[in-house]
């Protein structure tokens, strides 16, 4: 069907019938369809984070800093909390830091939580290269 003065609104512009393809008529905007495809975009993104979340995160083993002490040019000495399932241990990573914030000494120290119990507090002393400014927990993770 071609296009005609009757079907065409006045400030519409009038192009040769045939030569620009078939005209379409307006359609209404689905807001509705993209609403969907976005909620089930970000229902998927949740569940592969979870997923993800439970495979790899470790929420039974959470460290907390108490304290470093005993400075010198060569250690420091760091007091920390290690949360573990009941009876379990933990491996965890401390480093000591220079006041440049370079790593100048790092070490892996071992903590069992006794039976029954879920909180280990720990002191490790840290070997250093230089002189240490602060001492720090960096992460825990199931024993092995």
């Amino acid at each position: 069907m071609s296009e005609t003065h009757a079907t065409v609104p006045p400030e519409a512009p009038v192009f040769p019938p045939g030569r620009y393809g078939r005209r379409r008529e307006p359609g209404r905007r689905r807001p509705l369809l993209l609403v969907l495809v976005g909620a089930v975009l970000l229902a998927l993104l949740g569940l592969v984070a979870a997923r993800l979340y439970s495979q790899y995160g470790d929420p039974d083993y959470r460290a907390e800093m108490i304290t470093y002490t005993g400075i010198t040019d060569s250690r420091v000495v760091v007091d920390f909390r290690v949360t573990v399932p009941e009876g379990g241990s933990a491996t965890c990573l401390l480093r000591a830091r220079s006041h440049d914030g370079a790593e100048v000494g790092h070490v892996e120290a071992t903590v069992t939580a006794p039976p029954g119990e879920r909180h280990v507090r720990a002191r490790q002393e840290v070997p250093t290269s230089a002189r240490p400014f602060i001492g720090e927990v960096l992460r825990c993770r199931p024993a092995g």
